[in-house]
Protein backbone atom coordinates (compact mmCIF):
# COMPACT_ATOMS: atom_id res chain seq x y z
CA UNK A 1 0.00 0.00 0.00
CA UNK A 2 1.11 4.05 -0.44
CA UNK A 3 1.59 5.80 2.32
CA UNK A 4 -0.91 8.08 3.30
CA UNK A 5 -0.33 11.58 1.59
CA UNK A 6 -0.62 14.50 3.56
CA UNK A 7 -0.23 17.95 3.59
CA UNK A 8 2.96 19.34 5.71
CA UNK A 9 0.91 22.52 6.41
CA UNK A 10 -1.98 22.22 9.03
CA UNK A 11 -3.31 25.35 8.11
CA UNK A 12 -2.41 29.52 7.29
CA UNK A 13 -2.27 32.65 8.95
CA UNK A 14 -1.83 34.95 6.58
CA UNK A 15 1.72 34.68 5.90
CA UNK A 16 2.30 32.51 8.69
CA UNK A 17 1.66 28.67 7.78
CA UNK A 18 1.32 26.10 10.66
CA UNK A 19 2.58 22.77 9.78
CA UNK A 20 1.44 19.69 11.49
CA UNK A 21 4.79 18.55 12.86
CA UNK A 22 5.06 21.84 15.36
CA UNK A 23 1.25 21.13 16.33
CA UNK A 24 2.42 17.53 17.22
CA UNK A 25 4.90 18.88 19.31
CA UNK A 26 2.40 21.37 20.81
CA UNK A 27 0.16 18.51 21.40
CA UNK A 28 3.18 16.72 23.13
CA UNK A 29 3.93 19.74 25.38
CA UNK A 30 -0.38 20.17 26.09
CA UNK A 31 -0.45 16.67 27.38
CA UNK A 32 2.58 17.14 29.70
CA UNK A 33 0.70 20.01 31.20
CA UNK A 34 -2.68 18.03 31.90
CA UNK A 35 -1.17 14.58 32.96
CA UNK A 36 1.94 16.65 35.02
CA UNK A 37 -0.79 18.23 36.96
CA UNK A 38 -2.95 15.14 37.48
CA UNK A 39 0.80 13.52 39.18
CA UNK A 40 1.01 16.82 41.14
CA UNK A 41 -1.85 15.86 43.37
CA UNK A 42 0.05 13.06 45.26
CA UNK A 43 1.64 15.06 47.98
CA UNK A 44 4.46 12.55 48.07
CA UNK A 45 5.71 13.33 44.42
CA UNK A 46 6.73 16.78 45.97
CA UNK A 47 6.10 18.54 43.09
CA UNK A 48 2.56 21.33 42.48
CA UNK A 49 0.75 22.69 39.78
CA UNK A 50 2.57 25.52 39.44
CA UNK A 51 6.21 23.23 39.84
CA UNK A 52 4.45 21.39 36.30
CA UNK A 53 4.03 24.71 34.59
CA UNK A 54 7.61 26.16 35.38
CA UNK A 55 9.08 22.84 34.58
CA UNK A 56 7.11 23.09 31.03
CA UNK A 57 8.59 26.18 30.41
CA UNK A 58 12.93 24.61 31.58
CA UNK A 59 11.60 21.70 29.23
CA UNK A 60 9.98 23.42 26.16
CA UNK A 61 13.59 25.44 25.80
CA UNK A 62 15.28 21.88 26.73
CA UNK A 63 13.59 20.45 24.14
CA UNK A 64 13.96 22.31 21.24
CA UNK A 65 16.80 24.08 21.97
CA UNK A 66 18.60 20.08 22.94
CA UNK A 67 17.26 18.86 19.63
CA UNK A 68 17.96 21.50 17.02
CA UNK A 69 21.83 21.16 18.51
CA UNK A 70 22.24 17.53 19.00
CA UNK A 71 20.75 17.10 15.24
CA UNK A 72 23.57 19.69 13.92
CA UNK A 73 26.09 18.39 16.21
CA UNK A 74 25.62 14.47 16.00
CA UNK A 75 24.15 14.33 11.98
CA UNK A 76 25.46 16.72 10.55
CA UNK A 77 28.34 18.56 12.40
CA UNK A 78 30.63 19.77 9.24
CA UNK A 79 28.22 21.58 7.72
CA UNK A 80 26.76 23.68 10.42
CA UNK A 81 30.32 24.07 11.70
CA UNK A 82 30.96 25.55 8.42
CA UNK A 83 27.18 27.64 8.81
CA UNK A 84 26.57 28.08 11.81
CA UNK A 85 23.62 30.32 11.49
CA UNK A 86 21.94 27.76 9.45
CA UNK A 87 21.75 26.10 12.92
CA UNK A 88 18.79 29.00 13.39
CA UNK A 89 16.75 27.72 10.40
CA UNK A 90 14.37 25.60 12.26
CA UNK A 91 12.06 26.17 9.70
CA UNK A 92 14.00 23.85 7.68
CA UNK A 93 13.55 20.53 9.75
CA UNK A 94 16.28 18.86 11.53
CA UNK A 95 16.07 17.55 14.97
CA UNK A 96 17.25 14.96 16.89
CA UNK A 97 15.66 12.57 20.04
CA UNK A 98 19.02 12.16 21.44
CA UNK A 99 19.54 15.74 21.67
CA UNK A 100 16.05 16.73 23.03
CA UNK A 101 16.84 14.17 25.98
CA UNK A 102 19.70 16.06 26.99
CA UNK A 103 18.24 19.02 26.60
CA UNK A 104 15.37 17.95 28.90
CA UNK A 105 17.82 16.77 31.25
CA UNK A 106 19.86 19.93 31.53
CA UNK A 107 16.44 21.69 31.82
CA UNK A 108 16.13 19.18 34.74
CA UNK A 109 18.99 20.18 36.30
CA UNK A 110 18.78 23.95 36.06
CA UNK A 111 14.53 23.76 37.32
CA UNK A 112 16.31 21.48 40.28
CA UNK A 113 19.03 23.83 41.41
CA UNK A 114 16.89 27.20 40.92
CA UNK A 115 13.46 25.53 42.93
CA UNK A 116 16.03 23.48 45.16
CA UNK A 117 15.04 20.84 44.45
CA UNK A 118 16.40 16.78 44.46
CA UNK A 119 17.63 16.34 40.64
CA UNK A 120 16.08 12.44 40.85
CA UNK A 121 12.56 13.88 42.31
CA UNK A 122 12.01 16.13 39.53
CA UNK A 123 13.20 13.57 36.93
CA UNK A 124 11.09 10.85 38.48
CA UNK A 125 8.29 13.19 38.07
CA UNK A 126 9.08 14.32 34.55
CA UNK A 127 10.04 11.18 33.23
CA UNK A 128 6.70 9.16 32.92
CA UNK A 129 4.97 12.72 30.92
CA UNK A 130 8.20 12.44 27.93
CA UNK A 131 7.14 9.15 25.96
CA UNK A 132 3.94 10.90 24.50
CA UNK A 133 5.77 13.67 23.61
CA UNK A 134 8.13 11.73 21.47
CA UNK A 135 5.04 9.73 20.42
CA UNK A 136 3.57 12.73 18.47
CA UNK A 137 7.17 13.85 17.37
CA UNK A 138 6.75 9.91 15.42
CA UNK A 139 4.07 10.63 14.07
CA UNK A 140 4.49 14.16 12.95
CA UNK A 141 7.35 11.96 10.96
CA UNK A 142 4.76 10.32 9.58
CA UNK A 143 2.82 12.83 8.45
CA UNK A 144 5.80 14.62 6.85
CA UNK A 145 6.76 10.88 5.19
CA UNK A 146 9.81 11.38 6.41
CA UNK A 147 12.38 9.10 8.24
CA UNK A 148 11.00 6.03 6.95
CA UNK A 149 11.97 2.48 7.60
CA UNK A 150 14.13 -0.08 5.48
CA UNK A 151 12.40 -2.09 2.98
CA UNK A 152 10.00 -4.83 3.78
CA UNK A 153 8.80 -7.74 2.12
CA UNK A 154 5.70 -7.46 -0.16
CA UNK A 155 4.14 -10.08 1.64
CA UNK A 156 4.06 -7.75 4.91
CA UNK A 157 0.85 -6.36 5.22
CA UNK A 158 1.14 -3.03 6.78
CA UNK A 159 4.53 -2.67 4.61
CA UNK A 160 4.16 1.32 2.56
CA UNK A 161 5.33 2.68 -0.25
CA UNK A 162 6.95 6.36 0.65
CA UNK A 163 6.68 8.63 -2.44
CA UNK A 164 9.16 10.93 -0.48
CA UNK A 165 11.84 7.87 -0.75
CA UNK A 166 11.73 8.33 -4.35
CA UNK A 167 11.43 4.67 -4.47
CA UNK A 168 8.45 2.39 -5.05
CA UNK A 169 9.89 -0.42 -2.70
CA UNK A 170 7.37 -1.35 0.42
CA UNK A 171 8.68 -0.06 3.83
CA UNK A 172 8.81 -0.28 7.21
CA UNK A 173 6.08 2.52 8.78
CA UNK A 174 9.43 2.63 11.03
CA UNK A 175 7.45 6.26 12.71
CA UNK A 176 4.58 4.13 13.58
CA UNK A 177 7.15 1.64 15.18
CA UNK A 178 8.45 4.41 17.15
CA UNK A 179 5.37 6.02 17.86
CA UNK A 180 3.88 2.76 19.38
CA UNK A 181 7.20 1.64 21.29
CA UNK A 182 8.67 4.89 22.21
CA UNK A 183 5.45 6.54 23.37
CA UNK A 184 2.47 4.72 24.30
CA UNK A 185 4.31 1.13 25.16
CA UNK A 186 7.05 3.46 27.16
CA UNK A 187 4.27 5.84 28.00
CA UNK A 188 2.22 2.77 29.73
CA UNK A 189 5.19 1.32 31.72
CA UNK A 190 6.10 4.31 33.26
CA UNK A 191 2.68 5.32 34.26
CA UNK A 192 2.03 2.25 35.97
CA UNK A 193 5.04 1.48 37.52
CA UNK A 194 5.37 5.06 39.02
CA UNK A 195 2.08 4.98 40.38
CA UNK A 196 3.50 4.32 43.79
CA UNK A 197 6.91 5.61 45.41
CA UNK A 198 9.72 4.40 44.30
CA UNK A 199 13.54 4.81 45.22
CA UNK A 200 14.64 8.19 43.83
CA UNK A 201 15.75 7.83 40.21
CA UNK A 202 14.57 4.77 39.54
CA UNK A 203 11.94 6.03 37.22
CA UNK A 204 14.40 8.30 35.26
CA UNK A 205 16.70 5.05 35.24
CA UNK A 206 14.06 3.21 33.63
CA UNK A 207 13.47 5.62 31.26
CA UNK A 208 16.39 5.63 30.28
CA UNK A 209 16.79 2.12 29.96
CA UNK A 210 13.42 1.52 27.67
CA UNK A 211 14.19 4.60 25.63
CA UNK A 212 17.41 2.84 25.07
CA UNK A 213 16.58 -0.72 23.75
CA UNK A 214 14.04 0.07 22.00
CA UNK A 215 14.92 3.16 19.80
CA UNK A 216 18.01 0.51 19.49
CA UNK A 217 15.47 -2.03 18.06
CA UNK A 218 13.66 -0.32 16.47
CA UNK A 219 16.58 1.37 13.94
CA UNK A 220 17.09 -1.94 12.15
CA UNK A 221 13.79 -1.55 10.34
CA UNK A 222 14.51 2.42 9.94
CA UNK A 223 16.40 3.47 7.08
CA UNK A 224 19.66 5.04 7.86
CA UNK A 225 20.01 8.83 6.91
CA UNK A 226 21.73 8.96 2.67
CA UNK A 227 24.36 11.10 3.87
CA UNK A 228 25.42 8.98 7.04
CA UNK A 229 24.47 5.03 5.88
CA UNK A 230 25.52 2.17 8.51
CA UNK A 231 28.44 3.16 11.08
CA UNK A 232 31.18 1.06 12.56
CA UNK A 233 30.00 -3.23 13.25
CA UNK A 234 26.72 -2.11 10.69
CA UNK A 235 25.01 -0.48 13.40
CA UNK A 236 23.21 3.58 12.56
CA UNK A 237 23.91 6.72 14.39
CA UNK A 238 21.01 6.22 16.77
CA UNK A 239 21.93 2.68 17.75
CA UNK A 240 25.41 4.31 18.32
CA UNK A 241 23.29 7.26 20.34
CA UNK A 242 20.72 5.22 21.57
CA UNK A 243 23.45 2.36 23.32
CA UNK A 244 24.90 4.84 25.98
CA UNK A 245 21.59 6.31 27.19
CA UNK A 246 20.54 2.71 27.56
CA UNK A 247 23.69 2.03 29.83
CA UNK A 248 23.23 5.29 31.42
CA UNK A 249 20.06 4.00 32.94
CA UNK A 250 21.18 0.79 33.61
CA UNK A 251 24.08 1.85 35.87
CA UNK A 252 21.73 4.93 37.95
CA UNK A 253 19.23 1.64 38.03
CA UNK A 254 21.49 -0.52 39.56
CA UNK A 255 22.96 2.74 41.86
CA UNK A 256 20.12 3.56 43.08
CA UNK A 257 18.22 0.30 44.42
CA UNK A 258 21.79 -0.14 46.16
CA UNK A 259 22.18 2.63 48.15
CA UNK A 260 18.36 2.56 48.88
CA UNK A 261 19.15 -1.32 50.02
CA UNK A 262 21.97 0.42 52.24
CA UNK A 263 20.08 2.66 53.55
Amino acid sequence: MFAPEFDPIAFSLGPVAVHWYGLMYLLGFALFWLLGRLRARDPWRQMSATDVEDILFYGVVGVIAGGRLGFCLMYQPEWYLAHPLDIFKLWQGGMSAHGGIIGSILAICVFARVKGRRFFTVADFVAPLVPLGLMFGRLGNFINGELWGRAASPDLPWAMIFKNSGTLIPRHPSQLYEAGLEGAVLFTVLWIYSRKPRAAGAVGALFCMGYGLVRFVVEYFREPDSYLGLGLFGLSRGQWLSGPVFLLGLVVWIWVHRRARQN
